[in-house]
């Protein structure tokens, strides 16, 4: 790299920048599905951990297990598939709420951006 293509770099990393529209909209975009995404995350984990520690119970992988703690384990198990099954659905409501918040927002920056060119 040569000075004048360093100082062209500092000079961009120094200077404030210029939000557009179209930088707008990623942000009301991305406001819209993250939260959805991290509830899906976080809630798909811990469901698919409760299924885990079920099966561990059903399968008697700690020692000692007796019979009732195997049915325990076959209804903690049974827990986590429903939470597990039911994620998506969960995570495409809150999409779709959020979608119905902002679409206003996102619909008037869109025609704006279409209709500066």
């Amino acid at each position: 790299m040569n000075t004048k293509q360093y100082a062209n770099k500092i000079i961009k990393d120094y200077s404030e920048k210029q939000t557009s529209k179209l930088d707008e909209l990623k942000v009301l975009d991305r406001k819209v599905k993250k939260p959805a995404r991290i509830f899906a995350y976080v809630f798909g984990t811990i469901a698919s951990l409760v299924l885990g520690l079920g099966m561990c119970f059903a399968m008697k992988v700690f020692e000692n297990t007796s019979t009732l703690m195997m049915i325990v384990g076959i209804l903690i198990g049974l827990v986590g598939i429903f939470a597990v099954s039911i994620n998506y659905f969960i995570y495409k409501k809150i999409l779709e709420r959020r979608k119905r918040k902002y679409s206003q927002q996102i619909i008037e920056k869109s025609n704006e951006i279409l209709n500066e060119n």
